[in-house]
């Protein structure tokens, strides 16, 4: 069967339109037009991913950031957590892993930029927010231009600027981008003053950004002063439900920017005047591509690494000018004084988090492992390096014929181009769903009739035709996808199940392709011109459905070691489930890094010499941790007992 496009229109790209932009102590000139983001007049699509910087042990910070870069991140964003540093009133904590400058530096020194992510407000799964509890006691308007309210953001904004001094991008720095708030959706007024404020105490760079997502018209935001992003996740965990949900809408290719179910748990439905958000005067950036999903206590996942690849691939079609992931490096929780520091129904939100655990199941695990999303999205990052400029100035064509939503039988395809070439992208992978194998697929761009080719199994990919190889060198099409170059030769990727053809457009005038299996692709890498297979790919932990006992010995205990503290305890109590203990002793002989905790129960803690270090709801995964945070310490879990009143996959 043969599959066709819309007309390809040439988009309009408007310039000089946005306050923004700027000019480091080299020369080096960033600016932002309706389409892309330039650097010197280069057309880039950069990739950021989230990384909270108080949620990491400080010691593993360069360990986190060089894999970061080597996976492909340009940009790391973190959220500045004001209960994490400002605990109470006028006292700043910037200490140990609260160590903003120290963390800004050594981002400058494994060689990638930043996003500072300031709030005040975050959201984050954090207590309030992350406002102080002493905040909530004020008599004034959070989050509006109460000028009680301004004045107290100017002082914690004002601490914020003190530590990144000298680090922005106009100093050589890497701070180059700021997001401001966060999920306000109806105040464009308070943004902007926001900004302005940002400015006034020494925050300032050259991209500033908001989240743009709400109910159902875009945020309302100061039009010309701030970026909208977006995001998609594939699965609710903030859904108030325990049943499974539609088919998630981001494996489709619908062109909408705007998802309206993030943060639905806590935005309310607006967009009863007239306002609708002009997208079109901004490039398609993102924020939070759900590169995980935490659990909340109603709702528990396994996130496998096509969940992530394939939901980025068709916003990478749909035009996505800026990759932003969120979570991109798992993390642990701070507990306060007093009380613990995640979102829970205690303080108000919607839902329950972990008190500790904050792993996201994100291509980075808070300790260290890199999971098959972080191998799968490389193949993207490859990509976008070597092509961003070109692919950047190409736009999303919708298919002929789109399937609607739900629809597990049709091809679902578009198309990314210019007015010379561009790629046919295809999803055939729906999270939680199969999709019917379709044979005899004969892609037709107007220009390029591909040979046919048969979509079977789980796969995401895209394929080029008239893709300028460099030298004069046209490649009509291929039945491949494009990687990287290594020197003067091009890196394809064999797509699973359809045998790889390449066709130029000068049978005379071509260059050699190299082309690598799935396996071999997931350990490709490239550092400046080099290329190389990595010796270890991601471990595919979120696979790990049982585990073998080994490097530890689990044993029932009658009676609890030690009195937990009852903000721990409330936890284990949810629906007054029976606890159960164990002590928990290390296998001196076993050559494990991890042990794998093979155990089926409600929620988990895990105590080190009487403290909380770790603790989870169950998911049907087993509890993995690293022995080296274990060695020597007296051992102990405590577990509720398992019941079947949560959504679990």
């Amino acid at each position: 069967m043969k599959y066709t496009f819309k007309e390809y229109v040439r988009p309009e790209i408007i310039r000089d339109h946005l306050n923004m932009g700027g000019l480091d102590n080299e020369g080096v000139e960033i600016k932002v037009n309706s389409l892309y983001i330039e650097r010197n007049g280069k057309a880039t699509i950069p990739v950021m991913g989230e990384m909270h910087f108080s949620r990491v042990p400080r010691s593993q910070w360069r360990t986190a950031l060089e894999k970061m870069k080597a996976g492909g991140i340009d940009i790391v964003a973190t959220y500045i957590i004001w209960i994490y540093h400002e605990f109470e009133e006028g006292k700043y904590d910037w200490n140990g892993d609260n160590d903003l400058r120290a963390f800004v530096e050594l981002v400058k020194e494994v060689g990638i930029e930043m996003c500072v992510r300031i709030g005040p407000w975050c959201h984050g799964e954090v207590r309030n927010g992350g406002f102080p509890n002493w905040l909530l006691k004020k008599e004034c308007q959070l989050r509006t231009n109460d000028s009680s309210y301004l004045e107290i953001v100017e002082g914690w904004y004002r601490a914020i600027s003190e530590q990144i001094q000298g680090q922005l991008f106009k100093d050589g720095g890497p701070v180059v981008m700021c997001q401001l708030e966060n999920e306000l959706t109806d105040n464009a007024e308070h943004l902007l003053a926001l900004k302005q404020l940002a400015i006034k105490v020494g925050i300032d760079v050259p991209l500033y950004t908001v989240t743009g997502w709400n109910a159902v018209n875009g945020a309302k935001i100061p039009v010309d002063d701030v970026i909208p992003t977006f995001g998609g996740y594939c699965d609710a965990p903030w859904d108030e439900g325990t049943d499974k949900l539609a088919p998630c809408s981001r494996y489709y290719f619908t062109g909408i920017r705007n998802d309206s179910a993030i943060g639905k748990d806590l935005i309310k439905e607006s967009g009863e005047d007239d306002w609708r958000l002009p997208y079109m005067r901004y490039p398609y950036a993102t924020c939070e591509i759900g590169a995980g999903l935490m659990n909340t206590y109603h709702r528990r996942y396994k996130i496998h690494g096509m969940d992530v690849y394939a939901m980025t691939l068709v916003m990478l079609c749909e035009g996505a000018n800026l990759l932003g992931y969120y979570m991109y490096h798992g993390g642990i929780n701070k507990v306060g004084k007093q009380c613990t520091l995640q979102e829970s129904k205690a303080t108000g939100y919607p839902n329950d988090y972990p008190i500790i655990s904050y792993d996201f199941q994100a291509p980075i695990s808070s300790y260290e492992e890199t999971r098959e999303s972080y191998d799968l999205l490389n193949l993207l990052h490859l990509f976008v390096h070597e092509y961003g400029e070109k692919l950047a100035k190409m736009t999303y064509v919708e298919a002929e014929y789109t399937p609607p939503l739900g629809d597990m039988t049709k091809l679902r395809y578009g198309i990314r181009r210019d007015e010379n070439g561009g790629f046919v992208f295809i999803n055939h992978y729906q999270r939680l769903h199969k999709i019917d194998d379709i044979y005899d697929v004969e892609i037709d761009t107007g220009e390029v009739q591909f040979e046919p080719i048969n979509v079977v199994g789980p796969i995401a990919f895209f394929m080029p035709f008239n893709m300028d190889l460099g030298d004069g060198v046209v490649l009509k099409y291929a039945t491949a996808q494009p990687l990287c170059k290594s020197n003067d030769k091009w890196l394809f990727l064999e797509i699973p199940g359809i045998e790889p053809h390449f066709i130029f457009a000068d049978e005379s005038n071509q260059k050699e392709i190299i082309t690598l299996n799935i396996d071999e692709a997931k350990r490709l890498r490239k550092s400046g011109d080099r290329v190389y297979l990595a010796d270890e790919v991601g471990k595919s932990i979120e696979y790990l459905t049982s585990a073998k006992k080994t490097g530890y010995k689990l044993t029932k205990i009658k009676d609890a070691p030690f009195e937990i503290p009852i903000m721990f305890k409330d936890e284990l109590c949810y629906s007054d489930k029976k606890n159960i203990w164990y002590s928990l002793d290390l296998v001196d002989d076993s050559d494990d890094e991890f042990i794998n905790i093979d155990l089926k129960c409600d929620v988990m803690q895990l105590y080190a010499d009487g403290n909380l270090l770790d603790d989870d709801f169950y998911h049907g995964l087993p509890f993995r941790f690293p022995k080296s945070i274990l060695k020597n310490k007296e051992l102990y879990i405590v577990a509720s007992e398992y019941q079947d009143d949560s959504y679990m996959e």
